[in-house]
């Protein structure tokens, strides 16, 4: 079949074609954005899953959806190598500008931005030369007295009360949405909980919506112990038998092709459901089918060519950055799961290995801060990456 007209699309973070069994997601966060516009309380989002299972395609869609109501939206990707401030700038710049064009009082704006340039200037170090500060390229003079005190938890609560009510001079609100949620360091994500409680208690409209992995609920827990009551947490899952069944589907019928019952069952089956490996195996059977329909040997004869290239692009580039300790620690994991995507006991673990489990914490600590396993429940490891048991199983063979 014609490679150029293929319409799956995978990729870190890119939308699939159709984006199936997510509408429930879709549903509510339109609900949260009509409620904060009318001054109704609502609480700020986190949405929690596996990799592959589009947190951050579904994060792109609600800014989207966001901005199409004529919202300010910034997207923010934690890093757990760098601190808060100046990626939540950058975010808050491009939610002001958008919410300018509305604004019909331009000093209002201005203030705002100096506010801004104000709490970005605190992320350079005390002392800085001047040619070494970094500049966040907002052309008004930064504020002073407002947002700018260096305490990030005060400073945030400002900022935050000064954008929300630019967006309701204009009947509207803001969306900050932050990818990769489990990685900010632990004074920012304080802060963060810290500044929507004060917001969610005033009414202002600014919600945070957060992405992470399933162990982020955990983490914000930790930080703040009201946390879980001041999100309203969505467990992001693979798709089920007919959501996945459309996503394959609709992108194929919208090219006027086919594929057959049985080519659907050996997908479902190679994917497992997860949307990122719908894509890839999607790919490679359409580009495998020397004729339409699709059929499940055309499948066959791809998997080898998808499995390739998810052990080089999503399993291989995430196993590379794990030390000879901690790769023994994902060996033994996947030994004790049989390849299947549930978890292991740490005490298994260290009995498996011939080791205690104290000698084992730090590996598994450093995985943990990785992003390659979650602590799914106290006493059990699990692997942040679906099929990934599978994966280094079949790497021994």
């Amino acid at each position: 079949m014609d490679p150029v007209r293929n319409p799956f699309a995978p990729g870190a973070g890119q939308r699939p074609p159709e984006l199936a069994g997510r509408e429930k997601e879709l549903t509510a966060f339109e609900v949260v954005l009509e409620r904060v516009a009318r001054g109704r309380p609502e609480r700020s989002l986190v949405l929690t899953g596996l990799r592959g299972v589009g947190k951050t395609v579904l994060l792109g869609e609600l800014r989207s959806m966001a901005v199409r109501r004529g919202w300010g939206a910034g997207k923010v990707e934690a890093r757990p190598d760098a601190a808060l401030r100046r990626p939540l700038s950058a975010a808050l710049h491009r939610a002001v500008r958008d919410l300018a064009v509305r604004h019909r009082a331009p000093e209002r704006v201005e203030h705002v931005l100096g506010v801004l340039k104000a709490f970005a200037l605190k992320s350079n170090p005390d002392g800085a030369k001047l040619r070494e500060r970094w500049q966040p390229g907002i052309d008004v003079p930064a504020a002073v007295g407002r947002a700018d005190s260096g305490d990030i938890e005060i400073d945030l609560v400002e900022l935050f009360t000064d954008v929300a009510e630019l967006a309701k001079d204009v009947g509207t609100g803001v969306a900050v949405l932050i990818d990769e949620m489990q990685d900010i360091g632990a004074d920012d994500i304080s802060a963060l909980c810290a500044a929507c409680h004060e917001l969610a208690q005033s009414g202002a409209p600014l919600v945070v919506v957060g992405a992470g992995l399933p162990h982020l609920p955990a983490v914000l827990s930790a930080s703040k112990s009201y946390s879980e009551r001041l999100f309203r947490y969505v467990r992001i899952d693979r798709l089920d038998r007919p959501d996945a069944d459309r996503a394959v589907l609709a992108p194929v019928d919208r090219e006027e092709a086919g594929i057959t019952p049985e080519a659907l069952d050996a997908l479902y089956e190679r994917s497992g459901g997860y949307p990122y490996f719908i894509q890839a195996f999607g790919k490679a059977a359409w580009d495998a089918a020397p004729t339409d329909p699709i059929t499940a040997e055309d499948v066959l004869v791809a998997a080898p060519e998808a499995e390739g290239e998810l052990a080089v692009g999503f399993f291989g580039s995430r196993y590379e950055r794990a030390t000879p300790a901690e790769r023994e620690y994902l060996r033994a994991m996947a030994e004790l799961t049989h390849g299947r995507d549930e978890g292991a006991g740490t005490s298994d673990v260290a009995v498996f290995l011939g080791r205690k489990p104290s000698s084992l914490s730090p590996a598994r600590d450093s995985l943990i801060k990785k992003g390659l396993v979650y602590s799914a429940e106290r006493g059990r490891i699990a692997f942040t990456v679906p099929h990934f048991g599978r994966y280094l199983l079949g790497m021994e063979e």
